[in-house]
């Protein structure tokens, strides 16, 4: 399949925002419910917080999730993430990713490390 990039693809432009790194690793921690900043860097784990703060940034303006600020009474304010209607449509999207990754990856043992 030839594509202009002169003309827009939603498939061109839904590859550019998904295989951003740590992108559907966000969303899919994601789907268990809404995190706070730290619980999602734990689920999401080894994404630096500038990345992450980042990708959370970016997935707020294209409204996939969206960020609430929980008043702590003093303390510092906690930002909490949960998926927005659209984020919650990308489950549909892991899933097929963990269907093909069933069917076609072989559990194989990760070469040691020398």
């Amino acid at each position: 399949m030839t594509t202009s990039h002169s003309a827009f693809c939603p498939v061109y432009r839904a590859i550019g925002v998904l295989q951003e790194k740590w992108v559907l690793h966000i969303v899919r921690a994601l789907l268990d419910g809404e995190k706070g900043f730290n619980e999602l860097a734990r689920a999401v784990g080894g994404c630096n917080s500038a990345t992450l703060t980042q990708r959370l940034e970016h997935l707020e303006h294209l409204d996939l999730i969206r960020k609430r600020t929980e008043d702590t009474h003093g303390k510092l304010a906690r930002s909490v993430y949960t998926l927005t209607p659209a984020g919650k449509e990308l489950q549909a999207v892991i899933v097929a990713i963990d269907s093909w990754a069933r069917e076609h990856l072989l559990d194989e043992p990760q070469p040691a490390l020398t």
